[in-house]
């Protein structure tokens, strides 16, 4: 006599007091999915919303107020209470930007190499995190040390230059010290995410570590690397709080380093003071910078996604 024994359903469906897993791993994937895809969404409709916000006050400002010659000049125009000229802003925002490249990106690099090839795991472990803690400083605490340390001990007493109490050498300074752990921690990811078979290859040849470092490490990584120094652009280029301190609070188209001048995020904080009436030219002026300021870090950006798809490689 023979017995014969029938299989039940695939994980356990319909059987009773037995939930139906495959069921709900369906239904719990779906979640998840439409969750993302809301969460995109949501960031898209932000960015939509932020430019929506910008654009009226600044078609009333082209349209009633100043024109684009008188906008993008070197100077305000006599008797302008709006003092439109955006060069002066241009040229002071630059200045500081790249003082703060050539202290960031020298800097955060050597940084990064040391943690990712150098660095035993103990040192490691200490070390990256206490380089991020630069990035957990207060903005305007950089902007007081930049005004009572950097200025009047580092630029006047130590190296003897001719700076004012404001200038733009101070405030690039102190702004690339707080870029670089950006820089720092973003490219020691992106090298030590190179695959560990490329170094060993690269020592069987009978390179040494530096040579490893430079010529195989550094190009393998080069596309991380070249987002984490645009994306400390662009976080150099949005920074208030240092250069309203540091740098000065008026217009003054200069390239030189020992001068004052105001840039266009410096310039928002001064003037947005909630003394300008809704309507006026100057309150529309607000909206016209930061227009302005959103378009160059969207620039940015788009050139950093540029150069991560032209360097990337996959192993």
């Amino acid at each position: 006599m023979s017995t014969t024994i029938q299989a039940g359903p695939p994980n356990g469906a319909g059987l009773p007091g037995t939930p139906d897993l495959g069921r709900k791993l369906r239904l719990g994937e779906a979640t998840i999915k439409a969750s993302l895809f809301a969460s995109a969404l949501l960031s898209i409709a932000i960015t939509i919303g932020i430019i929506a916000s910008l654009i009226q006050p600044v078609i009333e400002f082209f349209s009633t107020h100043v024109s684009f010659s008188e906008f993008f000049a070197v100077t305000d125009p006599s008797g302008s209470s709006a003092k439109p000229a955006v060069i002066p802003l241009l040229t002071g925002t630059l200045v500081t930007t790249v003082i703060a490249l050539l202290v960031a990106v020298p800097i955060g690099l050597g940084a990064a190499m040391y943690l990712s090839e150098y660095a035993s795991k103990r040192a490691r472990k200490w070390l990256k995190p206490t380089v991020e803690l630069l990035a957990g400083v207060p903005s305007i605490v950089y902007g007081f040390f930049a005004v009572t340390f950097v200025t009047p001990v580092v630029l006047k007493g130590w190296l003897n230059l001719p700076v004012g109490f404001f200038n733009m050498l101070s405030a690039g300074l102190v702004l690339g010290v707080m870029i670089i752990p950006t820089v720092a921690s973003l490219s020691e990811d992106a090298m030590s995410a190179v695959p560990l078979a490329l170094r060993q290859g690269s020592l069987a040849m009978g390179a040494n570590r530096m040579q490893t470092t430079l010529r195989v490490v550094f190009p393998a990584a080069l596309s991380g690397i070249a987002a984490a120094v645009v994306l400390g652009i662009s976080r150099a280029v949005g920074e208030t709080m240092i250069v309203a301190t540091a740098a000065g609070n008026g217009k003054n188209f200069s390239l030189n380093p020992f001068d004052a001048a105001q840039t266009l995020t410096g310039f928002i904080a001064t003037t947005a003071r909630g003394e300008n009436p809704v309507g006026s030219a100057e309150y529309d002026m607000l909206f016209a910078v930061g227009l302005l300021l959103f378009l160059i870090t969207l620039v940015i950006n788009a050139i950093s996604i540029v150069i991560v798809r032209r360097f990337r490689q996959e192993y």
